[in-house]
């Protein structure tokens, strides 16, 4: 089975604009081959207040991203120290 991906708007506008250079091409690479092939074998569930979100560990960033059908939505692409803290607010504005 193969997953279409879809992004938040505050991933292109903010998320990947501020990757490092070297890093934004294996974010990339990662969600291509990984995702969109078999995401609950490369990504981690999240629990608590997350849970039914993803996680894709590349570096010491991480992708946030759920599973709706044979869709992937990335909600977040952050550095692991910050990715808790603002995510949870980018979710919520999802569930409205």
């Amino acid at each position: 089975m193969s997953y279409s991906i879809g992004y938040h708007p505050d991933v292109k506008a903010r998320d990947i604009p501020s990757l490092p250079g070297n890093l934004r091409e294996r974010v990339r690479l990662a969600i291509e081959t990984r995702l969109t092939i078999f995401p609950e074998k490369y990504g981690a569930p999240l629990r608590n207040t997350l849970r039914g979100y993803w996680k894709l560990r590349v570096g010491d960033f991480r992708v946030v991203f759920s599973i709706k059908g044979e869709r992937i939505v990335i909600h977040g692409i952050m550095h692991r120290k910050h990715v808790y803290k603002y995510i949870y607010p980018r979710l919520k504005v999802n569930e409205n």
